[in-house]
């Protein structure tokens, strides 16, 4: 088998990805500084605000093997992981490169590469979901086209901010509310039209963009800080590509059904790599 490495948050080559209920993966301990009108460090859970409810902890136990599309980020947002930890987990160092057929391992043995003619290894999979052995597929030396998009700034009401600097990402009535149970829903559903404008919660970078998250149709990952990272699932079509710098209010993809069962945006708030709820932070209605 041959590797091919890439710099994160650039795809790794590699076959498609699984997905969790789980975590976009990401990913993130102490906040670092955003950017200027980007998210802020302030959490109502933890100023007086709502209390915050017990989250499902991180799956600590098997291995994954790295495909095809698969980043740091994704990987540790499907698990349930903070990137960073999981980064140290598996002695990645800067700058966190990993590499198609890398084992990354959840329990804190020794990561090994996978052999070139063995079993397959047995790798964790999200609740709900059977669990099924990789297998070995030939690695193409050619990287996908990039996206061509052409970043829009779009606004739509309620364009206030919160006072943690986030902005709703879309406008719709919410038909899905957070549950802090693990196998129920881990962010907010936004009821829309299909084509409707999806736009950027806060300032951040393109993480992953992609449809390699079962559960999650065409998904969106934006990194807001060390700490933060928000999620956008279901879409028609994605207006972003990975390692794209985008603001607050920007167009980032058009609203759609993939991998659900009506038009809707299904949006998720991951702090440490934790999902929360998400209206913790969006200004108040």
């Amino acid at each position: 088998m041959s590797f091919t490495a890439i710099q994160l948050p650039i795809r790794a080559s590699s076959a498609r990805t699984l997905l969790s209920g789980l975590v976009l993966g990401a990913l993130l301990s102490a906040c670092a500084s955003p950017p200027p009108g980007g998210v802020k460090v302030v959490d109502r859970s933890l100023s007086g605000g709502a209390s915050q409810a017990p989250q499902r902890q991180p799956v600590r136990s098997g291995q994954y093997q790295v495909q095809r599309g698969d980043t740091l980020y994704s990987i540790a947002f499907r698990f349930g992981w903070d990137w960073k930890a999981l980064a140290a987990r598996n002695g990645i160092a800067p700058p966190y490169l990993i590499r198609v057929g890398q084992i990354i391992r959840f329990d804190g043995q020794p990561a090994s590469r996978p052999p070139v003619v063995a079993k397959a290894p047995v790798v964790v999979t999200p609740p709900g979901r059977p669990t099924t052995p990789i297998q070995t597929r030939p690695v193409q030396t050619q990287p996908p086209a990039p996206v061509k998009t052409t970043p829009s700034v779009t606004s739509l009401p309620p364009t206030q901010r919160s006072a943690s600097g986030w902005l709703w990402p879309s406008n719709g009535a919410v038909i899905g509310r957070f549950s802090s149970n693990g196998s129920l829903n881990k962010g907010i559903d936004i009821a829309g039209e299909l084509g409707q404008p999806v736009l950027a919660a806060s300032d951040g970078s393109v993480v992953y963009a992609g449809s390699g998250l079962r559960g999650y149709g065409e998904l969106v990952i934006i990194k807001h800080s060390d700490t933060y990272v928000s999620a956008y699932g279901h879409n028609r079509r994605l207006l972003v590509q990975e390692g794209q710098q985008v603001k607050a209010g920007q167009k980032i993809a058009e609203m759609g059904s993939t991998g659900t069962d009506r038009v809707k945006l299904h949006f998720e708030v991951r702090r440490q790599g934790k999902p929360v709820d998400p209206l913790q932070y969006l200004p108040r209605r």
